[in-house]
């Protein structure tokens, strides 16, 4: 028992004649055998007389780590607060190496110590101050790009226009193939469900109809957002939180050039040219997928389904999703631009930064869509 007590590690408190408190360490005093508690030199430092001096009896230690390290400064700590000198004379050169080391780097000043979690209802609090603070974010951000614009229509605004054709190659040119793969599948599932259950009442004439709507008044516009949100969001948002890290965007401002006019507003405007044409490709598209179905499937002429899709699809319902494309592509601009400006000064706060892009020009993808629904449909459009 003795033999595993000196293992786990034991501690005895005493004091001498001359009011000096000795502290007996024995055993292993390392992190996997336990550490005793500071407690009991607390105790004796307390009592009355006060103590004199510290010092440590380490005769019989064993095996010491980082553990024994903590104690002794808790120790010094403790003896600090009470003005009772501690002589460290007796402590190991290396532990007193690490005891100076560890008083030249002192600890983190208002740090809250580990409470309790927080209640249900104190989460939801401090969800709803998150989402408020976000929601001001955002419109404080929206007025400053205002101002922006309301300074490139007065021919203030500063951007290079190399900077400027070169994006408008990026989010345009260089998005077509993933558009054309997404938008032409698009169109074929569409028109492979809409031919499963036409079929059953002989109604297979009406695929186009189901497709060119859906494509030209919807789909076309929301899957082209949601990819170039995935895509050219993202990109933007890495690309300024990568010039955050690197400080060239307070190189820029430090220069007088505004950021916002030098780097976002040539990616705001890129993108909102190109959205409505990206639109207009991914409707030709989706109408070609679901023609492949048509011809192939359903053994519909090929002028008989072109004819149809003419007749079901109005000028109204192209202009109103090329509309919708050129809001989207605001919307995408705005949060890839936003999250990249919000970024950290670290590598791993950029990819959260592209992440947080995304979802956020998805979210406000979606909830546009929603409301142009209730709105053309105030409008009987």
């Amino acid at each position: 028992m003795a033999e595993a007590a000196l293992k786990r590690g034991d501690m005895a408190v005493s004091r001498t004649g001359d009011g000096t408190l000795v502290v007996r360490l024995r055993g292993a005093w390392t992190l996997g055998t336990g550490i005793p508690p500071v407690a009991d030199v607390e105790r004796a430092l307390l009592a009355t007389p006060k103590p004199t001096r510290i010092v440590f009896d380490l005769a019989d230690l064993g095996a010491w780590d980082s553990g024994l390290v903590s104690f002794v400064a808790r120790v010094g700590e403790l003896a600090a607060e009470r003005k009772i000198p501690l002589d460290a004379a007796t402590l190991p050169d290396g532990l007193r190496r690490l005891l100076v080391l560890a008083a030249r780097v002192p600890g983190q000043k208002g740090v809250r110590p580990a409470g309790p979690p927080p209640s249900r209802l104190a989460r939801i609090g401090l969800l709803a101050l998150a989402a408020w603070a976000e929601i001001l974010a955002m419109l404080e951000f929206l007025g400053q790009i205002t101002l922006a614009f309301g300074r490139l229509l007065r021919g203030k605004a500063r951007f290079r226009a190399r900077d400027f054709w070169l994006l408008v190659q990026q989010t345009g040119a260089d998005a077509l193939p993933i558009v054309t793969l997404i938008s032409f599948l698009v169109g074929t599932i569409f028109a492979f469900v809409g031919a499963v259950q036409l079929e059953k009442f002989g109604a297979t004439i009406y695929v186009a109809d189901l497709v060119g709507i859906a494509i030209v008044r919807e789909m076309g516009a929301v899957m082209t957002a949601i990819v170039m949100a995935g895509r050219t969001g993202a990109a933007f948002a890495a690309q300024l939180g990568t010039m955050k890290v690197t400080q060239e965007v307070d190189a820029l401002t430090t220069m007088g050039f505004s950021a916002l006019d030098f780097l976002v507003l040539p990616r705001l405007l890129a993108l909102c040219l190109m959205m409505p044409l990206l639109c207009l490709y991914a409707d030709a598209l989706g109408v070609l997928g679901g023609a492949l179905i048509g011809v192939t499937m359903l053994k519909l002429p090929p002028a008989t389904y072109f004819q149809q899709t003419f007749h079901a699809v109005a000028l109204s319902d192209l202009g109103g999703g090329v509309l919708k494309a050129s809001v989207y592509g605001v919307l995408v601009a705005l949060s890839g631009c936003l999250r990249g400006l919000q970024s950290g000064s670290s590598s791993s706060a950029v990819g959260d930064a592209a992440t947080s892009a995304v979802v956020t020009g998805i979210v406000l993808i979606v909830c546009a869509c929603g409301m142009f629904a209730v709105v053309f449909y105030i409008l009987g459009i």
